[in-house]
């Protein structure tokens, strides 16, 4: 006899952190400095090459990327939005 066994699982809501610019863009790597997810431009371009950073739900490996208002990058766990102020 086969035991059935019910699980129930709760999906997460991602907590996502405004960073706010007054440019109409910011490049990926300095927007990671910004919002203090790395602590310098050489740790940034480490973690974006190797793959680890998603912008608006995709893997990014361009470190030049430009990201504008509406703009959603995230790295770790963590998620960003990009505000223009």
């Amino acid at each position: 006899m086969k035991k059935v066994i019910k699980l129930k699982a709760r999906i997460a809501e991602k907590e996502v952190k405004q960073i706010f610019i007054d440019t109409d863009f910011i490049r990926l790597d300095a927007a990671l400095k910004l919002c203090d997810a790395v602590g310098s431009g050489g740790i940034a371009k480490m973690i974006i090459q190797d793959g680890e950073v998603r912008v608006n739900g995709e893997v990014c490996v361009q470190r030049g990327k430009k990201l504008h208002g509406g703009d959603e990058f995230g790295f770790d766990g963590k998620y960003y939005e990009v505000v223009k102020k």
